[in-house]
């Protein structure tokens, strides 16, 4: 038989993975993937014998056991027949079921007046009963770690109780929320580690000096997430009288993710410095034209953010872009446009590039993929073969080049020298071409590989069936 230690152990081992790392970590950013009920892990073994019980009970601190209060839960009769332990409140429903059952709005109501003993608290649901759930989170939790409320509803910003206080609070996730310029949250965003932003649309649409008051707060935080739903039409005219905003310093931010505009990202990132940053992660709506400075000053601050090679993956609704750098495969850049047409993807990252021209001297090795008949409409099939080399151009001392089977045939057109030589400064550098290929297409780089041999600068070939 375990002595109590041993025992102690093996439960300790058994806890299911409920928070912390997860295996898609936007839903990380949720709470993670699996639901906060497998908080109820030690109910059966408290079960078992009074031995485990008691065992368990006293040690609840280590085990870290609390009690769930979510749907179908008998929130009154658990507070009374339970010990008073540390509270996980968690309705979080599915669009289909927003709005909540009678007994289910007691129950929360009352979960959410036990103030003290309230750990985590995530709230998904109609508007219906979203507003009277938000109001009541008011007051001091003095145990509360995570907040996440996300109403089923887009046009109406919400605001947080002035009364609220949360001096652990370290998560947060907010999706329809106006940012208040003195914020109920101001003596307690010291701790915070992780802020997710969801804007919707424009009703709940924040000016970036809202933003950056607010996160001037926050020296730990170390993941940012502003993320539009959906393009903000006007977005330059809402920005054209951003006021000056004084720098704010994140000493620990690693991870920055952004999906919106670029002209928003812009207005934020020009005035944020980021020393320890290793994830920057930008996704962009389509945009007639692209131009990203203070993303890329951002990205050049950073004595992290070095690469040497980069992926570029088109596919059927968005292009993305990724950097890495050998031995740490969690330092890299991230850039994706959210487009349908193969031509605008590629003058998209072709812009986006030019601006990292740069940034991306120390590109050795640069993969370029997609999906053969991947493209929404035939007049968008054809890309110019101007926007091709723009793109080339941007990886000047790239040193391989390989090229997936749905590229072969772009990318050999542009390379193609049935009308002129091939520009001066397109790869110069370049030394292995590496493509794959679904049929005999042996001969399809013939007259670039010629070229640069007789310019005496030799490239080796290399078809993978």
């Amino acid at each position: 038989m375990l002595d109590d230690d041993s025992l102690l152990h093996t439960f300790y081992l058994y806890r299911p993975f409920v928070l912390g790392e997860d295996e898609d970590e936007e839903y990380g950013l949720l709470g993670g993937s699996n639901g906060w009920d497998l908080e109820r892990w030690w109910y059966k073994l408290a079960h078992v014998c009074q031995r485990w019980r008691k065992l368990i009970l006293g040690s609840s601190s280590y085990l870290g056991v609390c009690l769930v209060c979510s749907k179908g839960t008998p929130v009154a009769d658990m507070l009374a027949h339970s010990p008073p332990l540390p509270l996980v409140v968690d309705y979080f429903h599915e669009p289909e079921y927003s709005d909540i059952a009678a007994e289910d709005e007691d129950g929360l109501t009352l979960a959410l007046e036990q103030r003290d003993r309230v750990r985590r608290i995530r709230l998904r649901m109609g508007i219906t009963n979203m507003q009277r759930f938000i109001t009541a989170i008011s007051g001091e939790y003095p145990m509360l770690g995570y907040l996440i409320i996300i109403p089923f509803v887009k046009k109406k910003a919400f605001v947080l109780p002035e009364t609220l206080q949360a001096p652990h609070l370290h998560h947060l996730y907010l999706s329809c929320f106006a940012l208040p310029i003195r914020s109920p949250l101001r003596t307690t965003v010291m701790r915070f580690v992780t802020l997710f932003l969801n804007i919707p649309n424009r009703t709940t649409y924040f000016q970036p000096n809202a933003l950056l008051q607010w996160i001037s707060f926050m020296p730990q935080l170390e993941t940012l997430v502003i993320f539009f739903s959906s393009p903000i039409p006007g977005m330059d005219r809402l920005l054209s009288h951003v006021p000056i905003i004084t720098p704010v310093t994140l000493p620990n931010l690693r991870w920055f993710w952004f999906q919106g505009d670029s002209a928003y990202s812009e207005a934020v990132v020009r005035w944020i410095t980021t020393p320890r940053l290793e994830r920057p992660e930008v996704l962009f709506f389509e945009q007639p034209t692209f131009s990203v400075p203070h993303l890329v000053q951002l990205i050049t601050r950073t004595e992290n953010l070095r690469f040497n090679s980069v992926t570029v993956y088109f596919s059927r609704e968005q292009v993305d872009a990724v950097t890495s750098f050998p031995g740490n495969a969690e330092i890299h850049l991230y850039l994706r446009v959210i487009c349908p047409q193969f031509d605008l993807q590629v003058s998209s990252m072709a812009q986006i590039f030019d601006s990292f021209n740069q940034t991306f001297s120390t590109v050795e090795h640069l993969t370029l993929s997609g999906e053969e008949h991947s493209y929404s409409s035939e007049e968008h099939n054809e890309v110019d073969r101007t926007e091709w080399h723009k793109l080339l151009r941007s990886f000047h001392h790239v040193k391989t080049l390989h090229l997936e089977y749905g590229l072969v045939e772009e990318i050999s057109r542009c390379l193609r020298l049935d009308d002129g030589d091939l520009p001066s400064d397109l790869l110069p550098e370049l030394q292995e071409l590496t493509y794959s290929v679904g049929g005999n297409a042996d001969d399809v780089f013939t007259s670039f590989i010629d070229a640069r041999r007789t310019a005496g600068r030799p490239i080796t070939l290399v078809v993978v069936a």
